[in-house]
């Protein structure tokens, strides 16, 4: 390629200036310079919802077959909502979407899967009680379903790409990455040859990336097209031919992988320089402020969520808490801010007097009138932790309102506070007055984040916190979290991203199955010595 610089894809053969309302875009030319028509391209998308939030604008893209594409951009910027136009979600206000070089009009998911385009979305829609191939042959028109004969084919579909899959298992005892492939598998099944992948990393372990980088490498040897939606830039980095960036709701450029790296990538997303490092100052004064002795809980169903499980959380450190999805850290959390029946053991408090309360038995609110001071940041947003149909200022009065001494009650704190974290941590809004429903899940995310921390606890516990989030807002995150701890907080974050707990935590916790594999230090570990503790008991030394 010729006028290369950074990476940035800048040959004036493959794209041509067309001038449109005024505007000038950049439009690819009917042919790439290897002469090879597009497997998709889309051409000039707007999407607007409710009248007036924008979620594309002007958008045009283009994806061959035998290529991985990346598709980068902060939270809002209309990553997702694109590619559900690609998959039959929504439909396009205005712009065109040609698939091997024919314009066609996709109204349905079933429209998109009949030309040969698939979606897996983050979250998985499987039956639990059906088996791997009941699940991928499920909604298919035929007369008669052959489970032995669709067998066969998932076999051969595994054995083609490399997936590890047993048929004939139930989907309620997989583990998520053997889910994500039963979702992969199904688009497959139906012979999709455009793949489009939402956050496929999000939950799995670095050996189970490595899995599937290694299919998705397969596929593009058989010459399908596959993106992948994702914020993790050494994934990006790591599996994708290209990487398309969006900001704002508009394309901003188009790099080669080969020739750029994560701090480019990130500029254009965000349209400065932002420093990529974390910081891990050393915890000052560390004391036991959160005791956990033998605690064993079950699910409401009666299934063993922890078993027997011990640790100690420290005031001024933040405790990283690694498992695969499931292993126990919705109930831990759950059970240590009052919210999950213990079924044996004890979760203490310890004050910086010294004295030591019992939290069993204990609720939220009597465990506020304690006088304990603490934070839960959940994974679930909407239910748990905001309310969908309130608005910002309306949800941090859930945190703040008391049952007060007359009939009114003032809104003006909560608006500060909502005002503080909208600005400070860039919460993309129509407004404070507008439902927290209708904000992207990274926004949604930032406004329960802000909430808590203005909370001034003593202990945060967060489940995820950085989960949907574009990598700027996710430093962000990683700040406070590290002002907290500097404040003599005792911080607890459940993540998924090995590579940032590895950077932010002092001590990682690491569950297997609801037990307690070990613990290890922050800063002499690595993501394959914790992967392993995620998938296998014990390889860890408590410390």
């Amino acid at each position: 390629m010729s006028g290369k610089r950074g990476g940035r894809i800048r040959d004036r053969r493959q794209f041509r200036t067309v001038q449109r309302d005024g505007r000038r875009r950049e439009k690819p030319e009917e042919k790439t310079l290897d002469n090879k028509v597009p497997a998709v391209r889309m051409c000039g998308i707007t999407k607007t919802f409710f009248g007036k939030v924008r979620a594309n604008h002007n958008v045009s893209i283009d994806i061959q077959r035998g290529e991985i594409l990346s598709l980068l951009g902060e939270n809002g910027s209309g990553k997702t909502t694109l590619m559900n136009m690609l998959s039959g979600i929504y439909c396009p206000d205005c712009g065109t979407i040609e698939v091997d070089g024919r314009e066609v009009s996709i109204r349905s998911p079933k429209d998109a899967l009949n030309l040969g385009i698939g979606m897996i979305h983050q979250h998985y829609k499987l039956v639990d009680v059906m088996t791997a191939t009941q699940n991928i042959i499920l909604g298919l028109k035929e007369e008669k379903y052959d489970l032995k004969a669709a067998s066969a084919r998932v076999r051969e579909i595994c054995e083609r790409y490399g997936f590890e899959l047993n048929p004939e298992q139930k989907v309620y005892d997989m583990t998520v990455s053997q889910k994500q492939t039963v979702e992969i598998v199904k688009v497959l099944y139906r012979k999709a040859d455009i793949l489009i992948l939402d956050e496929p990393t999000a939950v799995l372990t670095p050996q189970e990336t490595e899995k599937l980088f290694a299919v998705l490498r397969n596929m593009k040897k058989d010459n399908k097209a596959v993106i992948i939606i994702t914020h993790k830039l050494n994934e990006v980095l790591e599996i994708s031919d290209r990487v398309d960036i969006l900001r704002a709701g508009e394309f901003v450029g188009s790099l080669r992988t080969s020739e750029t790296n994560a701090q480019e990538m990130t500029d254009m997303m965000v349209g400065r320089a932002v420093a990529l490092n974390i910081n891990r100052p050393e915890p000052k004064n560390p004391e036991p402020r959160i005791e956990i002795s033998n605690l064993t809980v079950r699910s409401e169903e009666g299934l063993l969520k922890l078993d027997d499980v011990s640790f100690t959380i420290n005031s001024g450190e933040i405790l990283g808490i690694a498992g695969i999805s499931n292993s126990g850290q919705k109930e831990l959390l759950e059970a240590i801010s009052g919210l999950q029946k213990v079924e044996k053991g004890d979760i203490s408090y310890i004050g910086e007097d010294g004295k030591k309360v019992s939290l069993i038995g204990k609720d939220p609110l009597d465990i506020q009138r304690m006088g304990v001071a603490l934070s839960f940041v959940p994974e679930d947003r909407l239910g748990m932790g905001l309310v969908g149909n309130m608005d910002m200022v309306d949800n941090m009065m859930l945190r703040s309102f008391r049952a007060g001494r007359g009939l009114f009650v003032n809104r003006n704190r909560p608006r500060a506070v909502a005002t503080h974290v909208k600005d400070s941590l860039e919460v993309v809004t129509p407004g404070l007055s507008t439902p927290v429903r209708r904000l992207s899940g990274g926004n949604v995310q930032k406004v329960l984040v802000g909430r808590e921390i203005e909370t001034a606890p003593s202990v945060l516990l967060t489940a995820y916190a950085v989960r949907g989030l574009d990598i700027n807002s996710s430093y962000v995150i990683y700040d406070l979290m590290n002002q907290q701890k500097e404040r003599g907080v005792a911080v607890v974050y459940v993540g998924e991203d090995l590579d940032v707990l590895l950077e932010l935590a002092d001590r990682i916790v690491v569950l297997c199955g609801g037990k307690l594999s070990g613990i290890l230090d922050g800063r002499s570990t690595n993501k394959y010595e914790v992967g392993s503790m995620m998938t296998t008991l014990g390889g860890g030394e408590a410390r």
